[in-house]
């Protein structure tokens, strides 16, 4: 079964009449008239998340089906139910073809239609949602604009941080939170929209008014059919914004952001290389933690170092543009506006070699560190990689060439292993690195071989976990475990000799 939603709280109506919710997800179909009237409090898709006056959407998931916990539902209080076939449960039924479908526009207008408010920024892709995000967010708020933030780190709602369960909430739990941000007074709300979310419906009913794409490199092909079907994914995002007349802006150096840009012309591109870039960065200049770069004659500096972060740069200040920031307040900005959690983070405790923790998991996402960590070493760059488990396996072998090609030193350890085995992972991404690498399937061994080995000049990479905090291993159980504190264990054990 699914999480379970945060405990459903009423909107800003009253309720609904069941009558009204049918007549909403039908449409012109819905000609029951023996429905009752019966005012509607919230709405769940978890039955244990039901409290009186709900209604339960029984949704199939992937391994449950959600009409089974109807009884559940209405122990705790539903006073109906939205199905995909009767259940004759002597409870009133809104009998719909796609109960996952139906969720988004009920639970927006119970919500009131809170993004009809906001001023909203959809980012999809693969690699740099999160990055891109914090960046047009803090852009935003310079601006005197409060902004909402939904992403794979954390949420802002209202102007305070809380945690996060997946990348794009369910439609219920992402309404509600539209709904708390403008209550909280946000005016603007930045999401980062995962193909999973677009997929499922969980993105729908939302009004756009900005929508980017970052780039797209394999991922997820545990999920989608092939390349094109993940592609088409993210394609919808920019479907429903350009019918909403949203500003459209995609990363032009990457192959299905210039298809994109062909496929709907009003679309803004960015790039460094693209010489058709309708926004392209010049005059590049890397540091170690930042890089400079001009754009239409203005001088900036991205917080993080590397080109695709300029380019992660680029849509942040496309994005800002679009909701009226102008470049003065972006440029003061932008340079504070780093210090995403597990993006490149940097781990010092005053050694003479650099350190950095990096969320990448895909071969591209590293490929772009290591290339970016290549330049800042002066002497040996070398990596510890994984990869997740009951994920896409074919990205193994090639996350292991994308290290073996830049790092002097490679070593091959657990990710997430989930319910596989981690040595048959491990040997997976032994197949693209080569029979030089060093496998030491235990997380912690890896990091502090990794920094027992650096010597001043070098960078050592730990790859692949970033922000989190846990191992999740066999049976879903999640163990404490943070790249970063490990490095730093080490990192002390290593100067107290």
């Amino acid at each position: 079964m699914t999480e379970p939603a945060v405990s459903p709280q009423p909107g800003p109506q009253a309720g609904i009449p069941v009558a009204m919710v049918a007549a909403m997800l039908l449409g012109d179909l819905f000609e029951d008239s023996t429905l009752p009237v019966l005012d509607v409090a919230a709405l769940a898709y978890d039955a244990r998340a039901v409290t009186p006056g709900a209604v339960f959407f029984c949704v199939r998931g992937f391994t449950v089906d959600g009409h089974r916990y109807a009884p559940e539902a209405l122990a705790n209080g539903a006073v109906a139910l939205v199905v995909d076939h009767p259940l004759d449960m002597g409870l009133p039924e809104v009998l719909v073809p796609d109960v996952r479908a139906a969720m988004a526009p009920a639970a927006a207008r119970l919500a009131g239609d809170p993004t009809a408010e906001l001023a909203m920024v959809g980012i999809t892709g693969t690699n740099g949602k999160t990055t891109t995000s914090y960046l047009t967010r803090a852009l935003l708020e310079a601006a005197g604009k409060q902004t909402g933030l939904i992403g794979t780190v954390t949420s802002w709602v209202g102007g305070t941080e809380h945690p996060v369960v997946r990348t794009t909430p369910e439609a219920i739990d992402l309404q509600r939170t539209f709904r708390a941000m403008r209550d909280g007074d946000d005016v603007a709300a930045v999401m980062e929209v995962s193909s999973h979310a677009l997929s499922l419906g969980r993105a729908d009913a939302i009004h756009w008014d900005v929508a980017a794409f970052t780039n797209l490199t394999q991922d997820h092909l545990d999920f989608h059919a092939d390349m094109e079907d993940y592609f088409l994914a993210k394609r919808r995002l920019f479907e429903v914004a350009a019918e909403q007349g949203a500003t459209l802006i995609a990363c032009v150096d990457d192959e299905y952001g210039a298809r994109l840009a062909r496929e709907f012309p009003q679309t803004i591109g960015i790039g460094i290389d693209a010489p058709q870039a309708t926004l392209r960065a010049r005059d590049l200049k890397a540091g170690p933690a930042s890089t400079d770069f001009t754009l239409d004659g203005t001088a900036f500096r991205a917080p993080l170092p590397g080109r695709f972060n300029v380019l992660n740069a680029l849509v942040a200040i496309a994005a800002a543009r679009a909701l009226g920031v102008d470049d003065a307040t972006i440029a003061a900005a932008l340079p504070g506006a780093g210090g995403v959690p597990g993006r490149f983070e940097p781990v010092d405790e005053g050694q003479a070699f650099a350190v950095v923790v990096d969320y990448s998991h895909k071969p591209d996402a590293l490929d772009n560190v290591l290339r970016t960590a290549r330049e800042l070493a002066m002497r040996h760059l070398i990596v510890v990689v994984g990869a997740g488990g009951d994920r896409d396996r074919g990205k193994r072998p090639l996350m292991g060439a994308a290290a073996a090609l830049h790092a002097d030193a490679v070593i091959i350890t657990s990710d997430n292993p989930r319910s596989e085995d981690p040595e048959a992972i491990i040997a997976a991404i032994a197949e693209g690195a080569g029979p030089t690498a060093t496998r030491i399937a235990d997380r912690r061994e890896a990091i502090d071989h990794a920094i027992g080995l650096a010597g001043p000049g070098d960078v050592v990479v730990i790859a692949g976990k970033g922000h989190e905090t846990y191992q999740e291993i066999a049976g879903g159980v999640k163990l404490p475990f943070d790249d970063r504190e490990v490095a730093r264990e080490a990192l002390r054990a290593r100067l107290d000799r």
